[in-house]
């Protein structure tokens, strides 16, 4: 089976995951995509495959003695941002120009610059009203086509173990993650974007929830006495500095991203997420959330709002760089399979990540995808074909290496 025709075959499965579930997984469909990779990792000759019980994907593909042992990840679920019911994909060979969708809507190169480096090639589009499901079913397809590839070619590799996670979009992929029985030295998440891209450090990430309590009185008769928790949190939000949001940030530069907000006169609640690559400068973001929230409590009286923070994950950069050789590798395998790279730090977080903190180096690699999360989502085969090539390449490089180099579990 081609890396496209698994893709398709994927996207066809709606696996969105709810923030607002408390079961692991997060939604009980995710567990019918993972059933049926079980199913097709078996018939590819993957034979000790399995989901557990909290919809984990495990398998493994047995290599050369003397190589590392490399684990390959990426997530079946889609981000709840955008529907990922129903999903009609469609294969463009894209000349330049405007993608027509449907009737109203179209891919732009204006609109998304990137579009302009894939003419020539066949993009798998969506119909407008849906994401793609790129982010990450191409991840999964990637793998499980270099899986199979090096299963028929006979060639020596290193050993394979593969973990399909539930839940990354909703920052809980690794939370249940087997590290005890996945026996890796180190793995890699394929679940980046853009051709040649490979990441090793990542936003430092929070959340935050902002709860603002008011007074309502009849507005007929509210001088000095109603109290608008509404107008509250518009202060709280435009206390905040204009130019540390996504819109305004590239590359290292942090943000306040407002994702969420609904409320009335007696309650309003705003919801963000805090990302910034440094360490410091992540943490001067959360005290200055405290901050405005402690000058508006004493302006408006005591606990009018009440803040609370969670951290969900830190820059892996301080757990990779001891291993920078699993970066070179990379770097390595991208060039043998005519691949230029382009590190890059990651404007996310990846399963990978956490997964580094927890004793497994963990890098990102690209999957091709570009515009996740939305309508406008898309990704060029000859991308997810030249993942495969560099999945390959990294397995096929690492064998005969003599020892494992990192045995963490």
């Amino acid at each position: 089976m081609t890396v496209s025709d698994r893709f398709l075959k994927y996207v066809s499965f709606d696996t969105q995951s709810d923030e607002a579930s408390e079961t692991c997984p997060s939604t009980e469909k995710q567990k019918l995509l993972g059933a049926a990779l079980v199913e097709e990792m078996k018939s590819i000759g993957i034979l000790d495959a399995y989901m557990d019980d909290d919809g984990y994907v495990y398998g493994t593909v047995p290599g050369a003695e003397d190589a590392p042992v490399i684990g390959l990840i990426a997530h079946m679920d889609t981000s709840p941002d955008c529907s990922g019911e129903n999903i009609k994909p469609r294969i463009v060979e894209y000349e330049g120009g405007e993608i027509a969708l449907n009737d109203t809507d179209v891919l732009s190169p204006k609109d998304f610059p990137r579009l302009s480096g894939s003419i020539g090639k066949h993009l798998i589009v969506t119909d407008g009203t849906t994401l793609l499901g790129a982010d990450d079913k191409a991840g999964i397809a990637e793998i499980l086509t270099a899986a199979e590839e090096l299963i028929n070619e006979k060639t020596p590799h290193a050993t394979i173990r593969i973990g399909f996670t539930p839940d990354e979009e909703i920052g809980r992929g690794s939370d249940r993650f087997n590290l005890k029985d996945f026996r890796a030295d180190y793995a890699y998440t394929v679940d980046g974007g853009t051709l040649g891209e490979l990441e090793y450090e990542n936003f430092n990430a929070a959340s935050a929830v902002v709860t603002f309590h008011g007074r309502n009185v009849h507005p007929g008769y509210a001088k000095n006495c109603m109290v608008n928790s509404m107008l509250i949190a518009m202060e709280f939000n435009a206390m905040l500095p204009v130019h540390e949001r996504p819109d305004c940030t590239e590359g290292y530069e942090g943000f306040f991203h407002l994702c969420q907000m609904q409320g009335d006169e007696e309650c309003s609640v705003l919801k963000y997420i805090i990302r910034d690559h440094d360490r410091a400068k992540f943490e001067r973001k959360k005290a200055e959330l405290e901050a405005i929230a402690a000058f508006l409590n004493d302006k408006y009286g005591k606990d009018r709002v009440i803040l609370e923070i969670k951290d969900s994950y830190y820059n892996m950069r301080e757990k990779i760089e001891p291993h920078m050789h699993i970066v070179e590798a990379v770097m390595q395998a991208m060039r043998d399979a005519g691949v230029e790279p382009k590190v890059v730090p990651i404007r996310g977080g990846t399963d990978g990540a956490q997964l580094s903190y927890r004793g497994l180096p963990c890098p990102n690699l690209f999957t091709g995808g570009e515009n996740y999360h939305g309508r406008f989502e898309y990704v060029p085969i000859e991308d997810m074909q030249a993942a495969v090539r560099t999945l390959k390449c990294i397995l096929t490089n690492a064998a005969g290496q003599s020892g494992r180099s990192n045995q963490n579990v």
